[in-house]
């Protein structure tokens, strides 16, 4: 006679929430601000760029102070900006002036 085959069962993992970003730790409001304050200065920057004449002051001379302000300070200032936490200043101001 054939042997009776059970069939084994497999446990349940628990599903858990959707996937957390890594970014969620480091990125805040400001920081999604900032970018896309950049994009906006980028953006308003090739406009003025593409105004007619390609000689006018416009296009020679403010398009390309706002792309440099652009990529140069807004960009970077979106990825660097953190805000210290409480608990963090605490621990900077507890320092004793000896050490380092």
């Amino acid at each position: 006679m054939a042997k009776k085959v059970t069939k084994k069962s497999f446990r349940k993992t628990k599903k858990t929430a959707a996937p957390v970003s890594p970014f969620s730790i480091y990125w805040s409001k400001q920081n999604y601000y900032l970018l896309f304050l950049g994009f906006a200065v980028i953006i308003l920057g090739f406009y003025l760029m593409s105004i007619d004449p390609w000689d006018s002051f416009s296009s020679l001379v403010i398009s390309p102070i706002f792309l440099m302000l652009g990529y140069i300070l807004i960009f970077p200032a979106s990825i660097f900006f953190r805000r210290k936490n409480k608990k963090e200043n605490s621990k900077d101001t507890n320092i004793d002036p000896g050490k380092s």
